[in-house]
């Protein structure tokens, strides 16, 4: 073993440059390499899926950060919070692309002329071919079973090649294409896609606009500014829910759309199943929460934060969290806040939500005073407060409408009010690639039902008469071709027969 390594050393040191790039060339476009840089493009993936990437969630490489100080910079140098935008990541889905159209290309020429090729001739002796055997029969008979049979017929001198099954060859090579295609819709929707999410308030607007995301992740190729500026008013949220296992049953979103600043406005619907479509572009609903309606005074009665607070639900009847921040107070004040749909008390639990409809809704509030953090340049999620230096001066339980004085101010609960979670998505690859994903279906059906086979048949001894031998070769499905031989034979036996047919 350690020779056959040597002498292949050797010969790689003694060939020239183009020997060289040629031999590279033959080596990337073999379908051994295809399928490792497939199984490595797979394993390449599973990072993505492990650790929280920064193009999806920050926070959360943020958070990772925070807890894994010593590894995670190491990951970070690997790549590994940008896992599908590395390099490494991106030279394996090149390769293979390149590999793909290099094993694909040559034998295009091959299936082209395979698919349309004709019967070849006999072999010289039937006698060690598939199903062979002799038979009393007329020759005009048998072409009339082959093609009833849909064969393919060549004649010669005294013997007749027939063949069947060249949708086999068409199979495989709709297959090797299909699988180009759904590359190239993945690589379009990777370089031209992008997907964003939004929270917008039931009664608030949004436009399709880079600053209306709470959350964008465009390609690579893909321009902010192209952007199609659409408009979506939220009308009026409806959300139902079983009232026995407090399951979500739908969510509908009466909207109304204008899709450019002079077209009309047009009234619509979004549901969980049934996005809005603005091209390429599709507009999801994707959950629901709440936001609370707040008012917060200073000691003097000045509103310092008036507004809608969006908070996360934290299990399925919403009971949800997030925290309020009012830095334009001196010092500043936090709040850790908790809204709960359908209070109840549990001695272990404490209150929690038993129904994610709103029938008896309170505000559970820590208040805190100090430093938010604000000021210090480093990203801070709008759902969490940073309390580390902070000190907490009061705990608060409200009702809408109900008040509540502490130590610097006043905080007063206006209401509530639901929200929903818009994702856009931008997919231009996606046609191409569902495309390709049923074509490839199709080829892959064609290559494993449709067999290729062929039958000879040929006048026994000096050509006259009316004895037949005949004679078949499968390269698959050897039981069809059984079948056909028997088939054949049957006709050519029975005068008034018919034959069976396939």
């Amino acid at each position: 073993m350690a020779k056959i390594e040597k002498d292949r050393t050797r010969e790689l040191r003694e060939l020239g440059g183009y020997s060289l790039l040629r031999y590279l060339w033959r080596l990337l476009t073999s379908m051994r390499t295809a399928l490792i840089l497939l199984l490595l493009l797979g394993l390449a993936s599973i990072p993505g899926s492990i650790i929280p990437q920064r193009t999806q969630n920050p926070f959360q490489v943020q958070d990772f950060f925070a807890a894994n100080p010593t590894i995670s910079p190491w990951l970070d140098r690997l790549y590994l919070f940008d896992v599908f935008g590395a390099p490494w990541f991106s030279a394996i889905y090149i390769l293979l692309f390149i590999s793909l159209i290099g094993c694909l290309l040559p034998r295009l020429n091959h299936y082209r002329v395979a698919i349309f090729e004709r019967p070849s001739r006999p072999p010289q002796t039937f006698e060690n071919s598939e199903g062979f055997y002799e038979v009393d029969g007329d020759m005009d008979r048998a072409i009339r079973w082959l093609e009833k049979n849909r064969y393919r017929i060549e004649r010669f001198d005294g013997s007749i090649s027939a063949e069947k099954g060249y949708l086999k060859e068409f199979g495989n090579l709709l297959f090797h294409l299909s699988l180009l295609l759904i590359l190239i819709g993945i690589a379009m929707s990777s370089l031209f896609g992008m997907r964003g999410e939004a929270i917008v308030n039931e009664g608030e607007r949004f436009i399709n606009t880079p600053v209306a995301y709470d959350n964008i992740s465009p390609g690579r190729l893909y321009s902010l500014d192209s952007m199609q500026p659409y408009r979506i008013n939220l009308n009026d949220f409806t959300a139902k829910y079983n009232p026995i296992t407090n399951q979500a049953l739908d969510y509908e979103l009466k909207v109304t759309i204008r899709e450019s600043t002079d077209a009309k406005p047009r009234e619509g619907v979004i549901r969980v199943n049934k996005p809005l479509t603005f091209g390429a572009s599709r507009v999801f609903l994707q959950a629901t929460g709440y936001s609370v309606l707040v008012t917060v005074r200073d000691s003097s009665g000045v509103v310092t934060f008036q507004g809608p607070v969006p908070l996360l639900p934290q299990d399925p009847n919403l009971t949800s969290a997030g925290a309020i921040k009012v830095p334009d107070m001196d010092p500043g004040i936090g709040f850790v806040a908790s809204f709960i749909p359908t209070i109840e008390r549990d001695p272990v639990r404490g209150a929690f939500s038993s129904f994610p409809e709103p029938l008896d809704p309170h505000l559970l509030l820590a208040a805190w005073q100090g430093d938010l953090g604000m000021d210090e340049g480093t990203p801070q999620s709008i759902y969490r407060l940073d309390t580390s230096k902070m000190e907490r001066i009061a705990l608060i339980s409200m009702k809408p409408g109900e008040s509540f004085d502490f130590k610097v101010g006043s905080i007063t609960f206006d209401g509530y009010l639901p929200w929903v979670n818009i994702q856009v998505i931008h997919d231009p690859g996606k046609r191409p690639a569902l495309i390709g994903g049923f074509l490839a279906l199709f080829g892959a059906l064609g290559m494993l039902f449709i067999h290729r086979r062929k039958i000879w048949i040929r006048l026994r001894g000096d050509g006259q008469g009316n004895s037949l031998e005949v004679a078949g070769l499968a390269t698959s499905g050897e039981e069809k071709l059984r079948e056909d031989l028997a088939s054949l034979k049957e006709f050519l036996s029975t005068k008034a027969g018919e034959g069976k047919g396939e």
